[in-house]
């Protein structure tokens, strides 16, 4: 596991930050990637010291298919290869009714969440599929919106149908290449530095909901990347088993 590489976007906080801290102490050597240099290097820095030299920050916006071209390019230059991809990042907007959705807004979240999976995914396979060993592991993360939508969240919904699809294309497509691709939908994650909120529910009420500790997605992303190529969790869901999804509304 020491000489695997893996590309984790959002490594900057929540999720995709607590999930490159658990590859990194599993013995991956980590790229984080964001936006920002400073939430990348402070994620570097938390780090246990014996893994600090295997998390790589590498800022990129992976909306841009040119600064993911470089990412990738990176990757390939400075460690040979790529393992792991675990497709992370993503911009969300406040609960708005579909009327009131702006264009703008619209095209921010499909973009930051399908499109840059797309992009990322795209430029891994292309990695995946000439590298020797060939092949290697896409983790998507999805939502249980993916399945079940939330009350006026028509961008983020439709934006996690589009990766629940492209995680089973990619899953197909993968095949002939070794390339096993799976989705994790994560329900509610305690904040780490306020209280949870409450949330719309499809009455029209908020409720503050049941919420899980990280480390509980943590251990699925890490599950998920350490199985062998011929064996893949094609979709799962970890969450509360007290939130609403079940009968959601």
């Amino acid at each position: 596991m020491a000489e695997r590489t893996a590309v984790v976007t959002g490594a900057g906080r929540g999720i995709g930050r607590a999930s490159a801290l658990g590859l990194l102490a599993d013995g991956w050597t980590v790229v984080l990637v964001g936006r920002r240099k400073e939430p990348l290097a402070e994620t570097a820095g938390l780090a246990a010291p014996a893994d600090r030299d295997r998390a790589v920050p590498f800022t990129a916006d992976i909306t841009d298919p040119v600064a993911v071209d470089g990412l990738f390019e990176f990757v390939e230059e400075r460690f040979g290869r790529l393992d792991l991809l675990f497709n992370n990042a993503a911009d969300v907007m406040p609960y708005t009714p579909t009327e009131d959705v702006a264009v703008e807004d619209w095209h921010r979240v499909m973009d930051s969440i399908a499109t840059g999976t797309f992009l990322c995914s795209r430029a891994a396979f292309r990695i995946m599929k000439r590298q020797t060993p060939r092949g290697g592991r896409i983790i998507n993360n999805g939502a249980p919106s993916a399945q079940t939508p939330r009350p006026d969240s028509a961008a983020f919904t439709a934006a996690k149908h589009a990766v629940a699809g492209l995680t089973r294309s990619l899953s197909l497509d993968g095949r002939r290449y070794d390339i096993s691709c799976g989705q994790i939908d994560i329900g509610n994650v305690t904040p780490p530095d306020h209280p949870q909120p409450a949330v719309l529910q499809a009455d029209g009420s908020r409720r503050v909901e049941p919420t899980m500790d990280v480390r509980h997605v943590v251990d699925m992303v890490r599950t998920m990347a350490g199985l062998p190529l011929g064996v893949n969790i094609q979709s799962v869901l970890v969450m509360p088993s007290a939130m609403p999804y079940v009968g959601r509304g």
